[in-house]
Order: structure tokens, then sequence, then C-alpha cells
């Protein structure tokens, strides 16, 4: 498996379209620091002020999901497969892969990735 760098990504490139209209797909990316995604979350939202109607996530444990070329065209599948005609992505990683109320109790920090315990998910700055 070759591994993609992010700049040359189709994802990317995709997303750098801008606004093309619905549907559209938001792209998350999580993992357990700033500097490794090991889930990526897609959802696909069919019309203005509606929530997604469609969400797939991708995992994986060895390699960073956003170079990972299999994951990317599962994901270009999906979307492909949904009629997406814009593609929204985060800048970076924008928490924990792990999902409260679920993974861990509401409230709490996720115990598995320390990293985000009392951080902002989107500036990385410390809040506590």
């Amino acid at each position: 498996m070759r591994i993609r760098t992010a700049t040359s990504s189709q994802l990317r490139k995709k997303a750098r379209r801008g606004n093309r209209g619905y549907p559209l797909a938001t792209v998350a990316y999580y993992g357990p620091t700033d500097a490794f995604a090991s889930k990526v979350a897609v959802g696909v939202v069919q019309a203005d002020g509606e929530g997604p109607s469609q969400l797939e996530r991708w995992f994986s444990d060895d390699t960073d999901v956003r170079r990972n070329e299999a994951v990317e065209a599962e994901i270009l599948s999906f979307l492909a497969a949904q009629g997406v005609r814009s593609v929204v992505m985060t800048d970076g990683i924008i928490g924990c892969p792990h999902e409260e109320g679920i993974d861990y109790p509401e409230g709490a920090s996720c115990p598995k990735c320390p990293y985000w315990a009392g951080r902002d998910r989107f500036t990385k700055e410390r809040v506590q």
C-alpha cells in the first residue's frame, strides 16, 4: 500500500473546490493526539439546515487515515454513491476518536486519550 501525502489527496482537492451545492459532505479527523489521525468521520447533508442523512466512519490503528490510500478510496466511493457535490473538511485533527457517552462517561475526559483532556479541540490550547 502506498502512503499518499495530504497535499496530493483527491479528497482535499474536492474540498478546495468550494461550495458547489448539495449534497454536501463533512469530513472530520480524530486521533489520540493532534499528530496522528486514527479515525475519519464523513457525514452527508442533503439540504441547507438539515442534519446528516448518512454518516460513515473509518479507523486505522497503524496508519494515519489522512494518508491512507485505501481509506481515501473508500471515502471517495462513498461520496460518489451519495452524489456529493461539495466537501467541507477540518484543517486538522479535532479531538479524540472515542465517543463520549459510548466509549467513556458523559462529561468525563477519555481515559485512552490524555492529550485531549482539558484542551480546546480547535485551538489545541489548554482550557483547564
